[in-house]
């Protein structure tokens, strides 16, 4: 049961990442660490998200602009092996429930649609990625600050969407790197990702071939709204 759950909640994850452009981390981590443990969970679906984002990278990479991300992704470099470390070394019961609450917090705010000021300094990207490599190192979820700075630099939507998959691919590149080095990629973790392989096929698919008939903003309101609860599910219990 637990292995069809797996692929279950695979599948939805990178459905949602090819049908909007992001998601796949959060869907993910909202659910595996409760089926697989959070020192398992976090470093397959590094493992997972990096296929789904190689793909897209290559399908929208027209519109993908280096220079507007590469201060981003360096500045996320500091941020990843001090993430990875917080994994090993922290109480997984205090992981959950600060993940519950970036999870629930974000959603919150993307759900509310707050109206972000612009950010024309391209040095405030240190920032963002500096969080996004945190997080992303010890939570696979390192999303939402990169996807709070593409807001407020007002990229277009299929830059956007471009770049946002060449930072996370490589970001998640990193992240692996990381997971490595720390004797975290385990058997089980190995297994696991070969497991949902199929998985990641078929929501890549189900995802790019459904984009066009599927109300992107719609389904996006619903999958926060599964974050939310999900995010505070974490935190309460």
């Amino acid at each position: 049961m637990s292995q069809l759950l797996t692929l279950v909640i695979v599948f939805l994850a990178i459905f949602t990442q090819s049908l909007t452009g992001f998601g796949s981390g959060l869907v993910s981590m909202a659910f595996l660490p409760d089926i697989l443990g959070v020192r398992t969970a976090v470093p397959l679906v590094v493992l997972v998200t990096s296929t789904v984002e190689a793909f897209l990278l290559v399908r929208y990479r027209s519109a993908f602009n280096f220079k507007a991300v590469w201060l981003l992704t360096l500045a996320s470099i500091i941020g990843i092996p001090i993430g990875v470390w917080a994994l090993r070394g922290l109480n997984e019961e205090l992981l959950l429930t600060v993940l519950g609450a970036i999870m629930a917090g974000y959603a919150l705010y993307a759900l509310l649609n707050f109206k972000l000021p612009e950010l024309k300094h391209p040095a405030w990207a240190i920032l963002f990625g500096f969080c996004a490599g945190l997080l992303s190192g010890a939570y696979s979820v390192g999303g939402p600050p990169a996807i709070i700075y593409g807001s407020c630099r007002r990229w277009n939507p299929q830059e956007f969407k471009s770049n946002l998959q060449g930072f996370f691919l490589v970001n998640d590149t990193l992240a692996i790197l990381g997971h490595g080095i720390s004797g975290n990629l385990t058997t089980v973790v190995w297994r696991t990702y070969i497991l949902v392989l199929p998985a990641i096929a078929l929501g890549i698919l189900v995802g790019t071939g459904l984009d066009r008939y599927i109300n992107p903003r719609i389904f996006r309101k619903m999958v926060l709204i599964l974050l939310v609860v999900m995010g505070v599910r974490m935190m309460l219990f």
